[in-house]
This record gives C-alpha cells, sequence and structure tokens, in this order.
C-alpha cells in the first residue's frame, strides 16, 4: 500500500495536478483500496488540519505582510538599510540583502519578502549597471531569508507537526538568518570587484547623519520586527498571539503614522491575503489526511527504519537528511514538503543525536535553498517576473549565492550552537 500511496502522488505530480488536491487525492485512493475506513473521518480530519491554534499566525502574518507592504514599510527599511550598507562597493546589492533581512523579521514568507523588497531594488538595480538576471538572483537568494529569520510560516507548521516549541524554532532561526545574510553580502561585494557596473565604482563614505536620519524615518517601520521577535523571546505573547499585535501595529502605522493606507484599501488587502492564505491552508488540510494514512500505516517509521539500515553514522545520516530535503525542495511547495517528510526524519532524533529544535532548523534552511532551484523555486519565479528575465538565466546568475548558502547550510548542520544557543538563552 505504501507503494500505490506514493506512486500516486507521483502520478499526480507528473499529471500537474495542484499541489494540495495531489496529496489529498493519493491518500483518499489509498482509504478506497484499503476498504477500511469510514469516508466520513476523512471529512473530519481535513477540518482537524487546520484546527489549530498555533496554525492561526500563518494568515495572520500573511495579513500583516500585505499591510506593511502597503503602508510604506518596505520603503523606509529600504531607505535604512541603503544608509548602513550602501557605501560598499556593490552596496545596492548589499542593500537588497540587508533590506530582506529586516522584512524577514514582519513577513514570515520568502515570497513576500522577495516581492516586497525587490520591486523596488531590482529595477534600481538593473538602473545602476547590473544585469536584471543578477538583480534577480540577489533578491531570490535574500528573501529565501524570509523563513529563516523570525517569524516562520515553515517553522510554525514544523512546530505543529512535531510539538516542538515553535518560541525556540523562532529563536533557532536567528544567528542562521545572520549567517546567510552576511554570506550574500560578501557574494554582492565579491562580485562588484570583479565587474565594472557604476555601482562598483561610486565612491561614497558611510554618513551618522545619514543614517540617523534614515533611522528617524525608519523607526515606526523597524518597531514591528522587535515587538514581534521581542514579544515572543521576552514571553510576553505566543507566536499566534504576536501575528495578532502584528496585524494591528501595521494597521496602525500605515493608517495614522505613515498614512498610506486608508480606508478603501483595506478590503483589496485582506481578500490579498485572504486568497494567499487559503492556498497555504487547503495544502495543510489536504496533506493532513496524507499523513494521516502515513500514520496508521506507520510508514515513517518504516521509512526511517530504511534510512538507519544504510548506516548508523550521524555525519553521514546528516548529509543525506540534507540531500533528501534539497532535492525535495526543488520539486515540492515547502508546506508540502514539511508535512510530507517531516514525519519520516522524527524517528531518527534518537540516532543524530539532535533536538527537534535543530531538526528544524535544517529542515527549513534546506527548503528555503529550495526555494532559489527551479523548477518550483517560488523565490526565483517571483524574482524572474520582477526582473523580466527568463528562468533559466536567472538559474545561472544565483548560483554563487547558492553555493555560499549550501556552505552555511553544512555549518548549520555540523555546528550545532549556531541552532541551540539562543534558543537555551531565552528559554529555559
Amino acid at each position: 500500500m505504501t507503494f500505490l500511496l506514493f506512486t500516486m502522488l507521483i502520478l499526480l505530480f507528473c499529471l500537474n495536478v495542484p499541489i494540495a488536491v495531489a496529496v489529498g487525492l493519493s491518500a483518499v485512493i489509498a482509504f478506497i483500496i484499503d476498504g477500511n475506513m469510514n469516508m466520513i473521518l476523512i471529512t473530519q480530519r481535513l477540518y482537524a488540519g487546520a484546527d489549530s491554534f498555533p496554525l492561526m499566525a500563518v494568515p495572520l502574518f500573511m495579513i500583516a505582510g500585505q499591510l506593511m507592504g502597503a503602508g510604506g514599510i518596505s520603503r523606509r527599511i529600504v531607505n535604512f538599510a541603503d544608509s548602513l550598507v550602501g557605501h560598499l562597493s556593490g552596496g545596492l546589492a548589499a542593500v537588497s540583502v540587508v533590506s530582506a533581512m529586516f522584512f524577514a523579521g514582519i513577513s514570515g514568507s520568502a515570497a513576500a519578502d522577495t516581492a516586497a523588497v525587490g520591486a523596488i531594488l531590482i529595477p534600481s538595480m538593473v538602473r545602476r549597471g547590473y544585469t536584471p538576471a543578477f538583480s534577480g538572483a540577489v533578491q531570490a537568494a535574500a528573501g529565501s531569508i524570509g523563513v529563516i529569520i523570525p517569524p516562520s510560516i515553515p517553522m510554525i507548521i514544523f512546530g505543529v507537526l512535531t510539538g516542538a516549541s515553535i518560541g525556540k524554532l523562532f529563536a533557532a532561526g536567528i544567528l542562521p538568518g545572520v549567517l546567510m545574510g552576511l554570506s550574500l553580502i560578501g557574494v554582492c561585494v565579491w562580485n562588484a570587484k570583479r565587474t565594472e557596473t557604476e555601482d562598483s565604482t561610486i565612491k561614497r563614505t558611510f554618513s551618522m547623519t545619514y543614517a540617523g536620519k534614515a533611522f528617524s524615518s525608519a523607526i515606526w517601520a523597524l518597531g514591528a520586527p522587535f515587538i514581534i521577535i521581542g514579544g515572543i523571546l521576552g514571553g510576553v505573547f505566543t507566536a499566534t498571539e504576536s501575528a495578532a499585535v502584528a496585524v494591528v501595529y501595521a494597521l496602525f502605522v500605515g493608517m495614522f503614522i505613515h498614512k498610506e493606507i486608508t480606508l478603501k484599501d483595506l478590503p483589496t488587502l485582506f481578500i490579498s491575503a485572504s486568497i494567499t492564505s487559503s492556498v497555504v491552508m487547503f495544502i495543510i488540510c489536504a496533506a493532513s489526511i496524507f499523513s494521516w494514512y502515513m500514520a496508521i500505516q506507520d510508514i515513517p517509521a518504516t521509512i526511517a527504519s530504511s534510512i538507519l539500515s544504510l548506516t548508523d553514522n550521524k555525519i553521514i545520516l546528516l548529509l543525506l537528511i540534507n540531500l533528501l530535503l534539497l532535492i525535495a525542495g526543488t520539486i515540492l511547495e515547502t508546506t508540502a514538503a514539511l508535512i510530507l517528510f517531516v514525519p519520516v526524519l522524527v524517528p531518527m532524533l534518537p540516532t543524530l543525536g539532535i533536538d527537534p529544535v535543530q531538526l528544524g532548523a535544517i529542515v527549513v534552511v534546506n527548503l528555503a535553498i529550495g526555494m532559489l532551484t527551479p523548477p518550483l523555486g517560488v523565490c526565483t519565479i517571483v524574482a524572474c517576473s520582477l526582473a523580466r528575465t527568463r528562468i533559466g538565466t536567472l538559474a545561472k546568475a544565483i548560483v554563487p549565492f547558492l553555493t555560499v548558502l549550501l556552505l552555511d547550510l553544512l555549518l548549520i548542520t555540523f555546528w550545532a550552537p549556531l541552532t541551540t544557543y539562543l534558543p537555551n538563552l531565552f528559554f529555559k
């Protein structure tokens, strides 16, 4: 029956059936052939898949991201980032990375991060002499940090699946996110030194006055990530409560401080966020049927035992898991990949000798890198549309960024303090 389940799933994927339908339908067909399941229970599982307090954070963060983008927060974050790193060689590319890191503390979504910052900076980079492909590659790579630095929608889903503390998972993403951002800035500076663009020849020094003015203008925009992250790490509110606070804060700043959102804008913003949220939640509901069937058939434990039978070497096992997740990230939507693979990985934790929080960081970083790789690299697709270039051309330009991110992944995998220090510091 396991063979039938995955054969149906792969067949539906090959037929280009929507992910939610493919995942849910393959499980339903397996249940029907099994003949031992009341179909009413499947409907109940669909509802139960979304009936979770932590998952309420997903649509709330989607709404917060929409409000912050429309409320002028993205533009002010870009200006502040420019005041910090715009003086570097290749400064505008570095600005795109730093801007994405700040916006990651607001949106929780890599696609939203790429779109919000890329809409401003990709055209600016092209005007400054960068190729459209490189401009898109920078923003796609930087946008992937959107699911690493908290808040992170994939980490919320991982926490729901495993029971791991979402607060600890958020804390575990901070240092890896900063590491990835600094690595990408390094690639931007290296590229500027080996190419002749207008941006690489501009001579500008760091100005404390300019930075102070930019910070003053962006102080309300920067308040969002501090409230979200600080509130969670300080134990003031849960991840779900922080999402609700983010919505209220974004609405207040956009309407009354920046005054760039009006009442007539709200229906459009809420509908857009609802559509995006519904796609994610539909996948979660459908995948809950799939994961339920796998649990009934004890498939995760069987697959885990098969992998563990290959080797008991922790290093090799972690490398195999990374390879599996990197491949999955290229062909599966992130939510579906989490629900399909996390139940398989959790039984391996005792052998791997790592805790669920570190595993969560490893899984999410792998899938974030997968967002840069065709055919289903969502950040690459968004960046291509903004840069108006072919995906194949952009894929070549993204190779240097992928290289450093893979090196970061190895460090995150094999140096535990990078993911465990902050969770242990803030959550005793």
